[in-house]
Parts: C-alpha cells; sequence; structure tokens
C-alpha cells in the first residue's frame, strides 16, 4: 500500500466512524482539507457516514426493542401475581447500561447531523425506569446507584 492509499483509508475511517470533520482530519494528519475533500467526494464518504450512523442507530432500537419485550413479560407476570424470573430481571438490569452507552453514542452523532431527530431513550428515562420498575434508588449527590 501507498503512503496516499494509508493516510486516505485512515482519513475515511475518521470522517466516517469517528465523525471528525474535514478540518479536524486535515489538522491531524497534517493534510490539505481540499485534498480530503475530494478524497471523499471520489470515496463517497458522506453515503458511508450516513449508513453507519443508521446501523449503528438500527441497533440501539433493536436492543431497545428487546429490552422492551423483558420489561413487558416481568410486568405481565407482576399484574398476574406470578414469581419474576430472576434471570431475566438480571438480564434486564444488564441490558440498561448497553442501552445508555448506545444512546450517549448517538447523541453524539446527531449533534454532529442536526437535521435527524433523536430516537429511543433518553438517561432520564432510564433513570426513571430504574426508580420506578426495578426499584434501584440514585444519590443525586454523586448521580451513582445505591
Amino acid at each position: 500500500m501507498t503512503k496516499i492509499h494509508l493516510l486516505s483509508t485512515e482519513a475515511e475511517r475518521m470522517y466516517v466512524i469517528e465523525q471528525m470533520t474535514f478540518e479536524e482530519i486535515a489538522s491531524k494528519l497534517n493534510t490539505n482539507e481540499r485534498t480530503l475533500r475530494r478524497w471523499g467526494a471520489t470515496g463517497d464518504w458522506n453515503t458511508k457516514r450516513e449508513l453507519y450512523l443508521k446501523s449503528r442507530q438500527m441497533f440501539h432500537e433493536r436492543l431497545y426493542s428487546f429490552a422492551q419485550k423483558i420489561m413487558d413479560s416481568i410486568e405481565k407476570d407482576l399484574d398476574n401475581g406470578e414469581k419474576i424470573d430472576y434471570t431475566r430481571m438480571n438480564t434486564f438490569a444488564r441490558v440498561l447500561p448497553s442501552i445508555i452507552k448506545v444512546k450517549e453514542y448517538e447523541d453524539i452523532a446527531s449533534k454532529k447531523e442536526s437535521s435527524e431527530e433523536k430516537k429511543g431513550l433518553t438517561p432520564e428515562a432510564i433513570r426513571l425506569i430504574e426508580e420506578e420498575i426495578l426499584g434501584i434508588s440514585h444519590d443525586d449527590s454523586n448521580n451513582e446507584a445505591i
């Protein structure tokens, strides 16, 4: 691989995955911004960036749907007075932090693409679920679970 090819590949990764601007990439790679824009146009980086963001959003939506199904089954058992299977509660409790991390990533990515509407759970909604459904209380002074 040539130096130009390696530089172009790294610049594309920074643009598509790290969501950096051409200006930021030019500064980090010590490359002309016009060259980066030309590489971006030739390689269709904008489309790749959009597809990458959509794939991340689809993952969040699937993760959210999975958590919703678990929560619904737990609520159904509670409503019917049945014993809650601890494995479902454990799974639900383990999925929540993942939703938060994915959501935080999406919030950062969506700031760069302000035209797209935010979807999914907010950290505040997750905190409410933790408190209302799971009974996890939070100490407001240091924002950690007790």
